[in-house]
């Protein structure tokens, strides 16, 4: 088998025991919805943050949607966000019945450019949605000025990046909620899909719990607007909970994995990943970017090694979002690392030796043997 980016089967193995148990407490409880296992794992998640509360949701798209669906954004608005990212982000957008407004990211770091913010508001502008991609976090100050400035809600997009601080804070509470993915492959990943919305207000936790749970506060009893049926399942809540108190130790893992990337690959031609002052990475994805990006993806596998593009396409280049209206060349530097752009090998399960083969296989490839 080939060396590829993710390592689903290597944590399983590590940590098998552990999250069986956690489904046979899950089963023998008695309780499969909504239960002590959700309840527990909102409870830690939230006071990992820092913050009062922590509203867990089937999935990180939900937890975006719902999120701006509790700060009051819906039809006719208009939400400022980034087209490098997953498609998930901008889903969740129009799912809120919202207009997506991008604008384009820095070259060095590849996050939202704040520079670029003020002229893209308009009359219709009610929130930002800075994505916290690969890993660290978009630069939040002059992002919150702005939003103070124009009274927007700000939600974060933290599905890439549980436990990244920025000045020693941590991502999900600079604005009025943070959105998390759980998905098998995140920092902090269930074995199925899961989300979470943190928030420091009470009026949008309460909201959240409303939208998730159908439009109900009492059973059976929809008040003011219709909701969703998106609740966190309990059998990942408690595998949430018991591999919380191992993120730290995968982060640190991701960690040392960079660092030997980074030490082994210097000089070789390959743009490696920057770290912005201020931030601690928790590299959810190890990026790397070269002009002759196809060429190395296409000679690697002659290797055995795999390696994928996180993203080859841009969102408003998609065909689903042709609606939109942005023509080529808008979002220049967005297009042009969509073109370079491709992540190593990355996963607190991943063996010195399987790392050791991507980077002779990338080392003889560009020519650095």
């Amino acid at each position: 088998m080939g060396v590829g980016v993710w390592g689903y089967l290597d944590e399983y193995e590590q940590e098998r025991g552990e999250i069986l148990a956690a489904v046979d407490a899950v089963f023998s409880s008695g309780r499969l919805v909504l239960g002590e296992s959700v309840r527990g794992f909102e409870s830690e998640f939230a006071a990992a943050h820092g913050l009062g509360h922590a509203v867990g949701v089937d999935n990180g798209t939900n937890a975006v949607k719902l999120a701006l669906e509790a700060v009051g954004i819906g039809p006719g608005d208009e939400v400022v966000t980034v087209s490098n990212t997953a498609a998930p982000t901008v889903v969740a957008i129009d799912g809120a019945g919202a207009t997506p407004v991008f604008v384009d990211v820095r070259r060095d770091d590849y996050l939202m450019d704040p520079d670029l913010v003020r002229g893209a508001i308009t009359e219709r502008t009610r929130a930002l949605l800075p994505v916290h991609l690969y890993g660290q976090c978009a630069d939040m100050a002059p992002l919150l000025e702005i939003a103070a400035e124009h009274g927007l809600a700000v939600v974060e997009d933290c599905a890439q990046s549980h436990g990244a601080r920025q000045g020693g804070r941590v991502c999900g509470t600079f604005g009025d909620a943070g959105a998390f993915s759980f998905y098998p492959t995140k920092v902090l990943g269930a074995y199925g899909d899961g989300g979470a919305v943190v928030t420091a207000r009470d009026d949008v936790a309460a909201e959240l719990r409303r939208l998730r749970y159908y439009g109900m506060e009492e059973t059976y009893y929809v008040v003011r607007t219709p909701g969703h049926n998106s609740r966190l399942d309990e059998v990942q809540a408690e595998i949430l909970r018991r591999k919380l108190s191992r993120l730290d130790t995968y982060i640190a893992r991701r960690r040392e994995i960079a660092d030997r990337y980074a030490a082994e690959l210097a000089g070789t031609g390959l743009v490696l990943p920057a770290v912005t002052e201020g931030n601690e990475h928790v590299y959810y994805l190890y990026v790397v970017r070269h002009p002759d990006r196809d060429r190395i993806l296409s000679e690697l596998r002659a290797h055995d090694v795999l390696l994928t593009i996180s993203y080859p396409w841009p969102v408003h280049t998609m065909s689903g979002f042709t609606h939109l209206g942005y023509a080529p060349g808008s979002l220049p530097v967005t297009e042009d690392l969509a073109g370079q752009i491709f992540s190593l090998p990355m996963y607190p399960s991943l063996s010195d030796r399987d790392q050791d083969r991507t980077i002779a296989a990338l080392r003889d490839v560009l020519g650095a043997g």
